[in-house]
């Protein structure tokens, strides 16, 4: 059993793509097909719930390549993404692109709580997985 969180990050403002602005947390698992409901549903209430920040669940990003390629919950791979928009933690979003710590830490606190809470959710799916005799 493994758990896969492709996290990375993304413009917030793409005109040439998308109008308006992505939300901070944008989740994909390929409309549920990538993971158990539990991780998504776990990441989706953290980052909705955190005061400050946006999030969608299988938005504009419903899961990229490596999210669908290896998410195959039905074998015990459970793979998620997580696109950030930059604003999120950087200073600004055009070069040279700077780190900002503060904006950084106010992020770093509801990824771990999802990560956290993914980590809760394997037992579960491990004893789903290999039920006993």
């Amino acid at each position: 059993m493994a758990i896969l969180y492709d996290c990375h990050s993304i413009r917030s403002r793409i005109p040439f793509l998308f109008e308006g602005r992505l939300p901070d947390f944008n989740i994909g698992t390929d409309m549920g097909r990538t993971c158990d409901t539990r991780i998504e549903t776990a990441a989706a209430d953290i980052a909705r719930s955190a005061e400050g920040y946006s999030a969608i669940v299988n938005g504009r990003f419903k899961g990229g390549w490596t999210t669908r390629h290896y998410g195959r919950p039905e074998d015990g791979a459970h793979a998620i993404q997580m696109e950030l928009a930059q604003i999120s933690h950087l200073e600004t979003e055009a070069p040279p692109f700077a780190y900002d710590d503060e904006k950084a830490g106010r992020l770093r606190k509801h990824l771990k709580a999802i990560l956290q809470r993914i980590e809760t959710i394997v037992p579960e799916l491990a004893t789903a997985q290999c039920p006993s005799p």
